[in-house]
């Protein structure tokens, strides 16, 4: 089995799938990347067992055949080759493979390619057709807000919920929440699952705004195809939480200020809060909202006033800072709106002016109760 190909090429596409790859396998195979070549179309995969991706380009072959490369010694030898045509030949006896390029050639021992591990075949799938660019906003405005307790898997992940009227992604951890909804996008039939990070980052990473994304669907698997990549991942079993239920729906308190004044203000008063809790205090009085955070152990404070636009009842109210600095940071208009209503319950937080009707952004984050 013997092929041709760029340097260059092949290190770019190996990049896009060397992700994948995990430091602690239990198979030694999958420290490896499968080369298979059919009618001169290379395809390479990469696999954790509960992640596989797959991209394929064209190549100068003659022959068929599969072989697993190791993928750390490649992908060395590959960064530190210029762009020239790498020759490889490979000895399907003993699965050894000899790389010949301009001025030198590398050898090393594969394994059979039979022994990789098949990629699953989704059965009785379903099927939606999603934007590139709704994909990649959907995983970047929700993904930081994924749980990272072992012991609730079903929060470590992106909830996906598919309807005839639109798709809707959810985050949370317990102390925040993230509900992005689109209304340009919908499926044939109402379908929801539960997406791990892993693969999601992976996505997020290769994924560009301006292709179509096939999605497919069953119990327990999902296929994401775009380009000239296939990403098949499994999913997380069990039962999401009902969401809604924790979003509150009387909110007469509304705060409506400048998103980069707030969130410089927050950065730097921040910088004085408890390092444990990171609470960091809000006091809206009329039109002037006053940051305060102090750390009691050292006797370090700060405050910072801005002017808001705010609608409702004078009160003070509580967040960690870092829950609202990841959300500030994943909002993108000039102001954002702070809903609350007491100063024990949940504030949202989203977008103050609606810049794409097709597109809702819902932020929810939990208070620190007030220290007296």
């Amino acid at each position: 089995m013997n092929f041709i190909i760029s340097s260059t090429t092949l290190l770019r596409h190996l990049q896009s799938i060397s992700g994948v790859l995990s430091t602690s396998n239990t198979l030694p195979i999958l420290d490896n990347i499968l080369f298979e070549i059919e009618d001169s179309l290379l395809t390479i995969s990469a696999s954790d067992l509960e992640t596989t991706m797959q991209t394929s380009l064209e190549v100068e072959a003659n022959e068929v055949g599969k072989i697993a490369i190791p993928a750390k010694l490649l992908l060395d030898v590959l960064k530190n080759l210029p762009d020239q045509p790498c020759t490889f030949s490979v000895d399907m006896s003993i699965f050894s493979v000899e790389i010949s390029y301009d001025n030198g050639k590398s050898k090393m021992v594969g394994y059979n390619g039979d022994e990789f591990p098949k990629i699953p075949t989704i059965e009785n799938s379903s099927s939606v057709k999603v934007s590139g660019e709704i994909i990649s906003s959907a995983i970047n405005k929700t993904l930081f807000a994924a749980g990272n307790d072992d012991l609730r898997p079903v929060m470590s992940g992106v909830f996906c919920q598919f309807t005839p009227q639109d798709i809707i992604f959810v985050a949370t951890d317990a102390h925040k929440l993230v509900r992005y909804r689109r209304t340009d996008s919908t499926a044939d039939s109402t379908a929801s699952f539960i997406l791990p990070k892993k693969p999601l980052n992976l996505i997020k990473s290769n994924i560009s705004n301006d292709v179509e994304v096939l999605i497919e669907y069953n119990d327990s698997n999902a296929v994401f195809t775009f380009g000239d990549t296939v990403l098949v991942c499994r999913l997380i079993d069990g039962k999401y939480p009902n969401y809604e239920a924790v979003i509150p729906k009387e909110n007469p308190n509304v705060l409506i200020v400048d998103r980069n004044q707030f969130l410089g203000s927050i950065k730097r008063v921040s910088i004085f809060a408890n390092k444990t809790t990171h609470q960091i205090k809000l006091k809206i009085v009329g039109s002037e909202l006053t940051l305060f955070a102090e750390d009691l152990d050292f006797s370090n404070e700060a405050n910072e006033r801005l002017t808001c636009n705010y609608n409702g009842e004078d009160m003070e109210i509580a967040f960690n800072s870092r829950f609202l600095l990841e959300m500030l940071n994943n909002i993108d208009t000039k102001e954002v709106k702070l809903e609350m209503s007491v100063p024990s319950r949940a504030g949202l937080l989203m977008p103050a002016e609606n810049t794409n009707p097709d597109e809702d952004i819902l932020m929810l984050v939990m208070p620190v109760m007030l220290n007296k």
